[in-house]
Order: C-alpha cells, then structure tokens, then sequence
C-alpha cells in the first residue's frame, strides 16, 4: 500500500469512526434516577465489568486517564452507586474499585441498545453476504487497531 493510500484510508476510517461512535454515544440505558453518566463512566464500568476488580492506579492506567482523573470517575459512578471501593486485604492504604449490579445493568442495558442501533442500521444497508462478511471483517481489524 502506497502512503497516498494508507493516508486516504486513514483518513476515510477516522471520519467514519467519529460519525458512528457520535451516533452510539447518544444511545444510553434509560436510568429510572435519570443520573447523567459521562461516555469515561460508563468506559470504567465496561472495563470492571469485563476484567474485574481493579485498583485505581491499574485503572486508571487501563483507561489511559490519571490517577486524579480515574479517581473524580470513580466517586461519581460511587455517588451513582454504580462502583463500590473496596480496601485492600493486605494494604488498608490501597482501594480496590468494583462494579455493583446496578452498574453491571447499565452498561448491558447501554450495550444492548447500542448493538440493536447497529444491527437496525446495517439492515437498512441492504448488504449481500459478501459485504456482511468484509464489514465482520473490517469490525475485527478495527478492534485490533483500537486494542493497539
């Protein structure tokens, strides 16, 4: 691939990944206290749901934000009831953060709408199978490159 071509397929792949994740992004769980939860909430509690307990350093590190930052999430999301710190057997200084069930429902909840969005989106695209296949295809390289 030429860097003409690796340029225009960047650049094609970035306008396309802002538009669809600005339209994901705007579907959320409908939450009966109507407490607003930032798109850094509900990534800290995907993550916990996904890996688990965590400290706020490993946290934090995982989702690329400071310890302050990752910390400010975490008492929202508390606050929310979402997340519940946890200390540490061995270190009382040291927190564990994990998720409650009610954060646990969010974020299936939130994911579910967002997968039925797409799924209701690529149906109107009318695709063949061959191109259902390519946009598989394409979604696990996108997965590789965002894991990067």
């Amino acid at each position: 691939m030429t860097s003409e071509n690796l340029h225009e397929t960047a650049t094609e792949l970035r306008l396309a990944t802002f538009r669809l994740a600005r339209r994901l992004r705007s579907v959320r769980a409908v939450d009966s206290r109507n407490t607003a939860m930032s798109d850094a909430q509900l990534g800290v509690l995907a993550a916990l749901r996904a890996h688990g307990r965590h400290s706020l350093t490993a946290l934090a590190d995982r989702e690329r934000v400071t310890a302050p930052t990752m910390s400010a999430l975490v008492t929202g999301l508390e606050e929310q009831g979402y997340a519940i710190r946890i200390p540490d057997d061995q270190d009382r200084r040291r927190v564990h953060v994990d998720i409650t069930p009610a954060g646990e429902s969010i974020v299936v909840e939130t994911f579910e709408r967002r997968t039925q969005l797409l799924m209701t989106e690529i149906a109107e695209l009318d695709l063949t199978e061959d191109e259902l296949r390519i946009l598989h295809e394409a979604s696990i390289l996108m997965r590789k490159l965002a894991e990067l």
